[in-house]
């Protein structure tokens, strides 16, 4: 076999490889890369070759590299060389990305060689934390039904006795002390009730419900205590599909829902619900865990209000959590809105930062999704991607986000280039980037939000289209485009995304 052979060989090798491969030599500058690694870390062909392989690291990592090289080909001690380690990388506009990382070295005419097998963790990285959370969650629900279980056996015994005694010739004064602890014993076993909800262990009566009917039902029961000052949007799909759970306990889940909305809210403020039929693919399992694929009706409830911390979305669904002030709340209405959701079969979701609002999502099958599904057409061949390596810019100051959509439209046949700020998004324009979209969150930290970089953008490059996203109230219009810029709200699904993105490039720039 001659060179040629071993050169044509490797090559299909590079190119076959679906994790990233770098080969760089004895001075760290690296000789060749395959496309998953230009892809991976964001840099066109052949940008890579000829660079020190440091700048694919992060500073801390970059700043030790060349003495680690040197102590290695010094000694030939080996602390990496062949074992494989979870570290960070750094893509091309600097932003970092959990991977695991394996090197080998070989010599050949006398000159090392390092080779570099690098594999992306974002995805892993969500899942396990999705895993994590369910499983806290599972194992404080089984606590916390046994507790409740024990407790309602405690209550029967003293609501008994009390009736008993409450039979009795006994005098008025100890007649009314008697119905004060009736009382008491009565919201005991209430409390109970709604911990055996969070535990998933309530007793459900599911019937077929048309889901724009209940949402407006609960709603015109919440309006009658709306404060003055706060504001009520509903937008409701008319064509939403019907769903099979317990009416009592769907309609005071949203109640509660509503009230811890409105809670969030200062003198002013805007309550949005909305209504619509979704289906839940892999791209959304990416970020969850114990989700069926499948047709579901989701309900979200938006607020304009305080929003939440990391500490606080990361317990918003645990019993007697609560941001409320002493005496405000019991911390039990988003734990057991959790409770009945999963029992019914469906999922929830949390969205919030602080000052920008809440929004609350509400996932339930679809009631006729089982029967659709045993009638639907066999899948045939996967249509094509809508993208054709178009370069997106995606500005968001969250992290997992900002990785999540990364990965999405990657998948979707994009280019993807990932910034936190919209600072550093007009940065990288006015340096000459060739960018075919800007993709921008609304809501950052800084002084610039998205549509004031929309704006920039208008000014400087009109030939630029801009996508704007929100996962917050905001004004809490419904409408998809803002200051003539289109939008789509958070959550959204992989398909809603492709539209969005597919539209606004066939569209003629704002």
């Amino acid at each position: 076999m001659d060179k040629r052979t071993d050169n044509s060989e490797l090559e299909a090798l590079l190119a076959a490889a679906a994790d990233a491969i770098v080969v760089a030599d004895a001075h760290g500058r690296i000789l060749r890369c395959n496309r998953a690694a230009y892809r991976l870390f964001r840099y066109e062909e052949p940008e890579l070759v000829g660079q020190a392989v440091k700048i694919l690291m992060p500073e801390r990592e970059a700043s030790r590299h060349d003495a680690y090289m040197a102590h290695h080909i010094a000694t030939g001690e080996e602390r990496i060389i062949g074992k494989g380690r979870e570290l960070e990388g750094r893509r091309k506009d600097g932003t970092l990305f959990p991977l695991h990382l394996s090197i080998g070295r070989s010599q050949s005419a006398g000159r090392l060689h390092f080779v570099a097998i690098l594999h992306d963790l974002s995805q892993r990285r969500a899942a396990q934390a999705a895993l994590e959370r369910s499983q806290r969650l599972g194992a404080i629900g089984e606590m916390t039904g046994g507790i409740a279980h024990d407790f309602n056996n405690i209550l029967t015994l003293i609501i008994g006795n009390l009736e008993l005694v409450s039979h009795r010739d006994v005098t008025p004064d100890v007649r009314s002390l008697i119905h004060d602890a009736l009382e008491a014993a009565e919201l005991g076993a209430d409390l109970t009730g709604r911990l055996l909800a969070f535990a998933r262990q309530s007793r459900l009566a599911p019937e077929r419900l048309e889901t724009s009917e209940i949402v407006e039902r609960a709603a015109t029961l919440f309006r009658r205590t709306l404060k003055r000052g706060h504001q009520l949007h509903m937008t409701l799909d008319r064509d939403t599909a019907a769903i099979h759970v317990d009416t009592a306990q769907f309609q005071s889940a949203l109640l509660n829902l509503l009230r811890n909305a409105e809670d969030a809210l200062e003198d002013e403020g805007v309550i949005l619900v909305t209504t619509e039929n979704v289906e839940i693919d892999a791209a959304y399992l990416a970020q969850e865990i114990d989700v069926a694929p499948g047709r579901y009706v989701r309900v979200s409830l938006s607020d304009s209000g305080t929003g939440m911390d990391a500490e606080a979305r990361r317990r918003a669904f645990e019993p007697f959590f609560t941001t409320k002030p002493p005496g405000k709340g019991t911390g039990l209405g988003l734990a057991t809105a959790y409770g009945f959701v999963r029992q019914s079969g469906g999922h929830i979701t949390l969205y919030s930062e602080p000052g920008q609002g809440t929004t609350v999502s509400i996932y339930l099958p679809q009631a006729d999704a089982a029967a659709a599904a045993e009638t639907a057409p066999s899948p045939g061949v996967a249509p094509p991607l809508p993208g054709r390596g178009e370069i997106v810019l995606v500005v968001e100051d969250d992290s997992a986000v900002r990785r999540m959509t990364g990965v999405r439209l990657t998948a979707l046949g994009y280019t993807v280039l990932e910034v936190e700020n919209a600072a550093d998004a007009l940065d990288l324009v006015r340096d000459g980037g060739d960018i075919d979209l800007v993709f921008s969150d609304m809501m950052m930290p800084g002084q610039m939000t998205g549509l004031d970089l929309a704006r920039a953008l208008r000014a400087e490059r009109p030939d630029i289209p801009v996508l704007l996203t929100t996962g917050y109230a905001g004004e809490m219009t419904d409408a998809e485009i803002v200051d003539g810029y289109p939008l789509i709200r958070k959550p959204y699904r992989q398909e809603d995304l492709a539209g969005a993105i597919t539209r606004t490039l066939a569209g003629p720039p704002v």
